[in-house]
């Protein structure tokens, strides 16, 4: 009988820890949602001389008004631009998973903002724009294909590594959370190190539950090896931002130095090549689950109004060890 109740006892534990995040996924995977990916990028690459007309017609926004026909004309017969259509249109002909991501990503969306509105999808090509790879801008969401065919694209080659490793597909559907997070996220309230920290904590907690069946690397931008760095060396990081009185410093160095994208993070230690960047995002992300786990009858809406100071002092934050 003690064998069996050994046996027993994590499967009542799963199935009452598990059951009601079961329950809200089976809820929102039955919220209809409007969505409509239009192939821009294809309809261009097949386009004529005389299609501009009609082009600059249904999609106007792509079309700014002080450029001639003739700026499109040269860009339908560039070799160069020949070659992107090529390449995305290898990768891309078809985007059914992508599809069902950006579907699902919508419909967790709407379960945790109901006014939510879906744009209009459209995928282009922006000759290799990785900075503005995704444009979210009220019901428009532009998605350059471009930004996305692998690490190793021979269109990469003379981009640093860093930025190299986020060119992938595996990220598309992250970046557009990240894209929506980035509309709904209120700016820090201060300019301190913990408040920005907490804000793309606050981001990194959003993307978490919009796109639930992505990794936590996935979501962060990061390779497994490079979780498993922050996970494992999560107390020294926080050590040294208390030691050095990093909190509330509003050292502008400091986004530099752990919250912008980079190859590695600056402690100025013999390590650093070892981490990797953005590891302030990171442990704003621990931060802000630390307080929703203590605080978990407080709506995200909520907790994404809170200033940074409230959630910390709340968070009862232990660095894992």
């Amino acid at each position: 009988m003690r064998k069996a109740f050994f046996i027993i006892l994590p499967i009542l534990w799963c199935f009452f820890s598990c059951a009601p995040k079961d329950r809200t996924e089976d809820t929102i995977a039955k919220i209809p949602i409007d969505l409509k990916i239009s192939r821009f990028d294809q309809e261009f690459a097949q386009a004529i001389p005389q299609d501009i007309p009609n082009l600059k017609k249904k999609y106007p926004f792509l079309f700014p008004q002080q450029f001639a026909d003739s700026i499109w004309i040269a860009k339908l017969q560039d070799t160069l631009q020949h070659e992107l259509r090529d390449e995305v249109q290898v990768s891309f002909s078809r985007m059914p998973q992508e599809e069902l991501e950006i579907a699902s990503l919508f419909q967790h969306i709407k379960y945790y903002f109901p006014s939510f509105k879906e744009p209009q999808a459209i995928t282009l090509i922006s000759d290799v724009d990785y900075q503005n790879r995704i444009i979210w801008a009220d019901s428009l969401l532009l998605i350059g294909l471009d930004n996305y065919l692998g690490a190793d694209h021979k269109f990469y080659a003379g981009l640093s590594k860093y930025i190299r490793a986020d060119l992938d597909r595996q990220y598309l559907v992250g970046d557009i959370a990240q894209a929506f997070a980035k509309s709904v996220v209120p700016p820090p309230s201060d300019r301190t190190f913990l408040a920005n920290c907490i804000y793309y904590g606050k981001e990194l907690y959003l993307k978490e539950l919009l796109i639930p069946n992505k990794t936590d690397a996935q979501k962060i931008g990061y390779t497994d090896d490079q979780l498993g760095w922050a996970e494992a060396n999560e107390a020294q990081i926080w050590r040294y931002f208390v030691e050095r009185e990093l909190l509330y410093s509003t050292d502008t160095k400091l986004s530099a130095r752990f919250l912008d994208p980079a190859p590695f993070s600056k402690f100025q230690l013999a390590f650093d090549n070892e981490s990797p960047g953005r590891i302030g995002r990171y442990m704003g992300w621990q931060i802000v689950r630390a307080f929703m786990a203590q605080n978990n009858t407080l709506s995200l809406t909520q907790m994404l109004s809170l200033p940074a100071t409230e959630i910390f002092e709340k968070a009862n934050y232990k660095p894992k060890k």
